[in-house]
């Protein structure tokens, strides 16, 4: 029991702080009214007329008639998308009013394990953001589909899930549930057995019968949501409907926010979520802050907006006696902002601690020494050149029939199309006035040297190659372009980076973006490396593109999670099915005259 906290709240002891002469948003009665918030140390003591906890040495802010909320929350997040160290991503969304996220930094995980994981957290927690952990529910995402460089199994969740700060078990699949993976079922048991721990979903595509079975299964949220029908899925099936409105996916305005308001239904199931950040809009537009405005843009009430990032979100995680309202005995995470016409936030204190004044920093941390797994990180078996993305023809032929998979320029889902393309030398031919483009993934954690292969359409890009070594969810070094030779050369440069973006044109490097923080995450700040990102993006546009975050689809390109068709280290992934169509480590993979894709494994021909 904080008997100073008691104190304080009687009015026996002053506060420390107290944010006075602001509208109260009261996420929890739904009322606004005039007053403050006193706090003590980290802790909301008091809310309301809180004149009677100010003393002489009481610092006093004045909201000057503004609106004072709750700190936001974000429920689904990966920090390793906006391209940032965990330090200057916490000074990042701290100037936009964010003071909590929940993330499993799953892509740590999957190139350095849980080893680099908690030197992550570690590294965070000489922020004033507050970071809590979902266990990644499995590593690698996609078995048997994919190489990664860290491993999860049951055993290294159990140790995880007894983290200070674990709050549950991260993207739990929902077609893996249904096979009854028994790995991911033993870790979801394994979460639901510990007090307060949640299960976290990643359920795409799944009705019926089967989203009862995911509710039945213990299954809290899902992030995954894309129409009307997903809204009804999950709120009537009592699963917390997550928002997403992030970079890649902006699902909230494609008709899940007008149905959730149109509906009728109670919203206290419903919260807004980034999953993937830019780094450019991180710096442009702002974090959850951006996603209210536009959700107020559409229409939604100031007081609804405020409840889907603070209370709504804590609730997801059973956590609404710690975080996400303007109650005593909660975290003191405040925020002061304008109203729903012209929102921003203007100054944000976080754990009691005032972090910016009227939208500037007051708080810098230190770029600490990291912790070696989390550095040199890239390395291959074999040595790459050209050679290693050529895919040869039958004997004799001059043409052959493939599938090239398709991205949409809005959302990196990709389709089927068939594709006729020239052969020379015996070697496959690109073809980038039919928009058909050579893509590769390189196994680089020095696992096997696995090279998969495909046809990428829907980038447009011409004259040499881009790749990255983020690439979800195994983060292999994932290439694409018209010139086996730049390809080489982008895949090499990426590799003496120690990790990074690389575009190669015409045989000379163009332009580059090093992270050398497990091939995912640099140091610099969000204004230089946002500078960084739009130069690597604008050679990239050059090229003919009109992808506007280019790279950021070419990493969900090797998602084998993600509809319809993927490449990773290990081949073509027909996602669906969950098989490899091409494994492209042989280099006879070849399509006769007339018909699609063959895989030969001794003399026994495998139809695609």
């Amino acid at each position: 029991m904080n008997k100073e906290l008691l104190a304080v709240a009687r009015g026996l002891k002053p506060a420390d702080l107290v944010v006075n002469n602001g509208k109260i948003v009261n996420v929890y009665s739904g009322e606004i009214y005039d007053g403050g918030v006193a706090v003590c140390g980290d802790t909301i003591a008091a809310v309301g007329d809180v004149a009677y906890c100010i003393g002489e040495n009481t610092k006093v802010i004045d909201a000057q008639g503004n609106y004072i909320t709750p700190g936001f929350l974000d429920g689904h997040i990966h920090p390793e998308s906006s391209s940032l160290a965990m330090r200057p991503f916490a000074e990042g969304v701290l100037l936009h009013g964010t003071t909590g996220i929940m993330t499993d930094l799953h892509e740590v995980g999957v190139v350095t394990g849980l080893e680099g994981i908690e030197a992550c957290l570690k590294e965070a927690e000489a922020t004033d953001l507050k970071v809590y952990f979902i266990v990644p529910s499995h590593v690698p995402f996609a078995p048997n589909l994919e190489t990664s460089g860290g491993k999860f199994d049951p055993e290294i969740i159990r140790k995880a899930l007894q983290h200070k700060d674990a709050v549950g078990l991260s993207e739990c699949v929902g077609h893996y549930i249904l096979a009854e993976h028994p790995e991911l079922l033993e870790s979801m048991s394994d979460t639901l057995s510990m007090p307060g721990k949640t299960l976290q979903g990643h359920l795409p595509a799944i009705y019926g019968p089967n989203m009862a079975a995911m509710a039945a299964a213990g299954v809290a949220t899902c992030h995954e949501s894309f129409c009307e029908q997903d809204v009804y899925e999950r709120l009537r099936n009592g699963i917390h409907l997550q928002m997403r409105e992030g970079s890649a996916a902006r699902n909230m305005t494609l008709g899940l926010l007008q149905t959730v308001m149109n509906s009728g239904v109670d919203t206290s199931n419903v919260s807004i979520v980034t999953d993937d950040l830019h780094t450019c809009d991180l710096k442009d537009r702002g974090h959850l802050d951006d996603a209210l405005r536009t959700a107020f843009g559409q229409g939604l009430s100031f007081l609804k907006g405020i409840q889907f990032v603070t209370i709504n979100a804590a609730r997801a995680f059973q956590m609404e006696t710690k975080i996400g309202s303007l109650t005593p005995g909660r975290r003191a995470d405040i925020n002061i902002t304008t109203g729903a016409e012209d929102f921003k936030v203007l100054t944000t204190i976080a754990g009691g601690k005032q972090v910016t004044e009227n939208g500037q920093l007051l708080v810098h941390y230190e770029t600490p020494e990291h912790e070696p797994c989390l550095l040199n990180t890239v390395h291959f078996v074999n040595p790459i050149t050209a050679d290693s993305f050529k895919m040869k023809a039958p004997e004799g032929a001059k043409k052959v029939k493939v599938m090239c998979m398709d991205t949409l320029p809005y959302i990196p889902f990709t389709s089927r199309r068939d594709v006729e393309l020239n052969v020379v030398d015996g070697v496959i031919q690109c073809d980038t006035e039919q928009d058909v483009l050579y893509i590769a993934q390189v196994e680089r954690h020095g696992k096997n040297g696995n090279i998969g292969k495909a046809f990428m359409g829907g980038f447009h890009i011409k004259g040499g190659a881009l790749a990255s070594s983020v690439g979800h969810d195994n983060h292999n070094i994932i290439v694409m372009g018209d010139s086996f030779e730049d390809m080489a050369l982008a895949v090499n440069r990426c590799a003496e980076l120690g990790g990074g973006q690389v575009i190669v044109r015409n045989g000379e490097v163009a332009a580059e973006v090093a992270y050398p923080i497990c091939g995912l995450m640099s140091d610099l700040s969000l204004d230089e490396l946002a500078a960084q990102k739009k130069a690597l993006n604008a050679v990239a546009y050059e090229m003919g593109t009109p992808i506007q975050i280019p790279f950021m689809f070419l990493c969900f390109i090797c998602l084998a999670c993600i509809e319809s068709y993927a490449v990773t280290d290990k081949g073509f992934i027909d996602v669906e099915k969950g098989e490899i169509i091409e494994r492209g480590d042989h280099n006879d993979l070849i399509a006769q005259r007339g018909r699609y894709y063959q895989l030969y494994t001794g003399n026994s021909p495998i139809s695609s």
